[in-house]
């Protein structure tokens, strides 16, 4: 396979998982912003700081975290990278040119999804059509994804697309739970915070772990046994533990893989051993040991890049969403 073909795929697959993440976190946030009371200061900055594009937004919108901007930046402007149209936009981009590698009603599937987002993004802004929209975009990602699984043979351009794909899982998980620790976890185990429960429930349901949860905890909705869920479940698609396996099991089909998969073993590893319930008592500690995983994200995306994609002897340790502006350049 060339170098070019495996990046594109790559990305393609980074693209997508985040277009789809993206509509979840707004349609979750619409839908909390409702239950939760006028007074209660959540709002719709941290939806932006999730995406990793708070600065971007600041430029444009200096401070003003309202929900028409908030949501217009995220859901249809071209010029934030992070947005679904621009992603979609990229992964349709990075899919031209390789199209012939995959079926072709993934092409098609791709095209479609793209043209619809491309008429409908400012319906987003408006709340009575924002539910239609997100969810098409939810179950459009979902189809790709079940056309790659299901049509699509074993081998290098599949191989690709998984590690693109479980890399921004893990990335996205980890930005969704640091964003919302500050506000969610207590100071010591006495302490409990006003709507903590629904707040948590939230950050499930953003990456569609609620009701997993419920069939395997048992028990109400809680940080640390949300954290243990979401890093160290061995069997949630969405957890840290499985993306981290998912990409050593992929890494293990392609040559000179051995730093790739030294770097996912570190991290998986780290995930795996982290003291939960040390971390849910202790934002700091928690938002520190985030930053370390996400780190480690970068190691791994640097390792395939320097392995497997052209000209990137020197890949420098950026944030992953900066990342992606780069790639955007050179697909350009």
């Amino acid at each position: 396979m060339l170098s070019r073909v495996a990046e594109n795929l790559y990305w393609m697959a980074r693209y997508i998982e985040r277009a789809e993440d993206t509509a979840r976190l707004l349609s979750v946030n619409s839908h909390l912003m409702l239950d939760l009371p006028r007074n209660v200061p959540l709002g719709w900055g941290p939806l932006v700081e999730m995406t990793g594009s708070l600065d971007a937004y600041q430029q444009r919108f200096e401070q003003r975290f309202d929900e028409r901007n908030v949501v217009h930046f995220l859901c249809a402007d071209n010029a934030n990278t992070s947005s679904i149209l621009a992603s979609l936009a990229n992964a349709r981009e990075n899919l031209r040119t390789t199209r012939d590698v995959v079926p072709r009603e993934t092409w098609e599937e791709v095209n479609q999804l793209y043209f619809y987002i491309a008429d409908n993004a400012e319906n987003s802004v408006n709340p009575h059509q924002r539910d239609y929209f997100l969810h098409h975009v939810i179950r459009g990602c979902q189809t790709l994804t079940g056309l790659i699984e299901g049509t699509m043979s074993l081998g290098p351009a599949r191989t690709f697309i998984e590690l693109g794909r479980q890399l921004e899982r893990a990335d996205m998980t980890t930005r969704i739970v640091d964003v919302r620790s500050a506000s969610l976890l207590p100071k010591n185990p006495d302490e409990l915070m006003p709507f903590e429960n629904l707040q948590w429930m939230s950050v499930l349901k953003s990456l569609t772990a609620y009701q997993m949860y419920r069939q395997q905890i048992r028990l109400r909705v809680s940080g640390p046994d949300v954290l243990r869920f979401l890093f160290q479940d061995p069997c949630l698609p969405r957890s840290i533990a499985y993306s981290l396996e998912m990409l050593g099991e992929e890494l293990k089909h392609l040559p000179r893989s051995d730093r790739a998969l030294a770097a996912v073993l570190l991290v998986r590893a780290d995930g795996v051993e982290a003291d939960v319930h040390s971390l849910a008592y202790s934002p700091h500690k928690l938002h520190a040991f985030i930053d370390t995983l996400q780190i480690g994200f970068a190691n791994i995306h640097e390792a395939i890049a320097a392995a497997y994609f052209v000209n990137n002897e020197s890949v420098p340790k950026v944030d992953q969403y900066q990342e992606a502006d780069d790639s955007d350049e050179k697909i350009a």
